[in-house]
């Protein structure tokens, strides 16, 4: 099996699309998940949430790929901090759960790191959900840690 990444393009869209949705649900079912994704302007439709990603030249669109199928994606820009510190912010990286374990989801983050590094960054953040120890896991294993833990109080119950 050849595992690897490579930028998102036009035609990448449809499956790119697709991959969103999936990823999106798999989010809302986690604690915190559908809070994090109305926080982050993800609306339907994703299609052209995408396509102003891909034209976006401060944002990074990939795909992962296993055998030359698209079977996840990651996206990430850039942040500029108060004191002119340009940090790198991982917003998605997603993979098929039946394509995990082998190292797309290695390739996608290590494309997006290599990224930020052309762009000057000091830094790079993502998020994981509380409980999602896998996720933790995953990103600990290619150089994470933990800098920053968001309490929230809903207020709507």
């Amino acid at each position: 099996m050849g595992e690897g990444a490579r930028r998102a393009n036009r035609a990448d869209l449809p499956r790119l699309a697709e991959l969103r949705r999936d990823a999106l649900a798999q989010l809302s079912a986690g604690r915190g998940g559908s809070l994090l994704a109305e926080q982050h302007g993800r609306p339907e439709p994703v299609e052209q949430t995408l396509a102003r990603m891909l034209d976006d030249p401060d944002r990074a669109v990939w795909v992962g790929t296993l055998d030359d199928q698209t079977v996840g994606y990651a996206t990430g820009r850039t942040a500029t901090l108060s004191g002119g510190t340009d940090l790198g912010v991982v917003e998605e990286l997603f993979v098929e759960p039946d394509a995990r374990g082998v190292g797309v989801g290695e390739s996608l983050i290590s494309a997006l790191v290599a990224w930020f590094v052309d762009r000057g960054c000091a830094g790079v953040d993502t998020v994981a959900l509380p409980g999602d120890r896998l996720t933790k896991n995953f990103f600990e294993s290619s150089g994470f840690k933990a800098r920053l833990i968001v309490m929230h109080r809903d207020l709507r119950s």
